[in-house]
């Protein structure tokens, strides 16, 4: 197992420098000058061009690209264009906001979606199974902005104008009074701002677990050691939980190096909706502001998480199946 794990952490070395030399050419290719933000008459043209030599920009491209990976490679994401400030000081903040949303909606998506796959597989071809596949067929062809903003419409929005007995907040992370509250009513404050943006990322994945939950399931319940089980007069439950799913994890597994992409791609939309401040929110907010630096290292980071992610699914995929270790 170490040495399956120290392969898979050897081969994510490259891929990580490939990710890095192709996000700076990218960015390279973007048209706009970043230093082009400060212009206005109360700056000279010496000045903007002082600020140009002090960021590297005047050098050839290729000691720019040099000078950028190593500084990359020990760990110095460079100084923010936008918030005139070092990126190492503000990614720690921002990163830390993304993994609360994308870690709870992780838990939407398998918790909720194994749940309906395994409702669905053992009572195949039932009222119960017809629904929960219309359900899940929605949710999973529906957008994820559009149901961020009908959830906000109807959980929030229309929540409050009707008075009900449980409303959401529409935006941000804490409420205005935060400072002011308790202990426990600053948890509960938090809670209820990040539920809203969690299921709008992962319902739709959610869905798609169902589905492939469904049918692995339905694979595994058919086959000869799950007959022998019951006939040995083990309960329905020890059979589904203990034999059944345990066999029918391994696709599963595989989704979650599949879905980490999704749900990062899908964070800069929820995140922008609900004025949650992540990363995708830092990452739209630096395009427009032309901070090339940081849009270079909040990409990175969201890159080596999606590569974090799938190595994570590596290994639990050999963890479920030994065999694997030995390919």
């Amino acid at each position: 197992m170490l040495a399956y794990l120290v392969r898979r952490l050897l081969g994510a070395i490259p891929l990580l420098l490939g990710i890095l030399t192709l996000i700076f050419f990218v960015l390279q290719l973007a048209p706009g000058d970043p230093i082009a933000k400060f212009a206005n008459p109360n700056v000279s043209p010496e000045v903007l061009e002082q600020m140009r030599r002090n960021f590297g920009l005047d050098r050839p491209l290729h000691e720019q690209y040099g000078k950028w990976l190593w500084s990359f490679v020990t760990g110095d994401f460079g100084y923010s264009f936008g918030q005139m400030r070092p990126i190492n000081e503000i990614l720690p903040g921002i990163l830390w906001n993304t993994m609360q949303l994308t870690l709870i909606s992780l838990v939407v998506i398998f918790v909720v979606g194994m749940l309906i796959g395994i409702v669905q597989a053992v009572r195949q071809y039932s009222i119960a199974d017809n629904v929960l596949t219309f359900l899940a067929l929605f949710f999973y062809s529906m957008p994820s902005f559009w149901f961020a903003l009908m959830l906000i419409l109807i959980f929030s929005l229309r929540a409050g104008q009707e008075g009900w007995a449980l409303s959401f907040p529409a935006s941000g992370m804490t409420s205005i009074d935060y400072e002011y509250l308790t202990g426990s009513e600053k948890f509960t404050d938090r809670v209820m701002h990040l539920i809203l943006p969690a299921i709008a990322l992962g319902i739709g994945s959610a869905a798609g677990v169902a589905r492939y939950m469904r049918g692995a399931m339905l694979e595994v319940i058919h086959q000869d050691f799950i007959r022998t089980a019951r006939a040995k007069g083990l309960s329905e439950r020890t059979v589904v939980f203990k034999h059944a799913l345990r066999n029918a994890l391994i696709p599963i597994i595989t989704l979650l190096g599949l879905y980490l992409p999704f749900l990062l791609s899908g964070a800069v939309l929820v995140e922008t909706i609900f004025a949650w401040p992540g990363m995708g929110r830092a990452i739209v907010d630096a395009i427009l502001a032309r901070d090339y630096p940081m849009v270079m290292a909040t990409s990175f980071v969201i890159a080596s998480m999606v590569v974090l992610g799938n190595l994570l699914s590596d290994v639990l995929y050999a963890v479920v199946d030994p065999r694997i270790r030995n390919d």
